[in-house]
């Protein structure tokens, strides 16, 4: 029988081989290499971050905080080196969610049989 945790090293060791994690770390890279979008990728992060800490802590976010956000989103999916970041970590998330479903899946066939309910 496999060791599941060499297996799981095995798993990170593909996605950090993979096209997709490569193409975001270039993507990555030229943001962070670029003066203009680095910053406004940390702003966009930061907006991102300070929002969901407010709704974790059940906090109300106010209109404002909304328009700015909504505002940061636009200029940032206006960025080309931005936007393709964006979308390379989009298709990364992809790869890891369908591999999620297949390690998952036993659970899913156990808890989810009504023969077993």
């Amino acid at each position: 029988m496999a060791n599941i945790h060499d297996s799981a090293y095995d798993l990170e060791k593909a996605i950090r081989e993979s096209e997709e994690f490569n193409q975001l770390k270039n993507s990555f890279e030229a943001v962070m290499n670029n003066p203009e979008a680095k910053v406004l990728f940390e702003r966009f992060r930061d907006t991102q971050m300070q929002l969901q800490e407010k709704q974790m802590q059940g906090l109300d976010i106010t209109e404002e905080e909304v328009e700015e956000a909504r505002k940061v989103v636009e200029e940032v999916q206006q960025h080309s080196d931005i936007a393709k970041l964006m979308e390379d970590e989009q298709r990364l998330n992809l790869l890891i969610n369908d591999v999620s479903r297949i390690i998952t899946k036993p659970l899913e066939e156990l808890y989810g049989n009504p023969e077993h309910q």
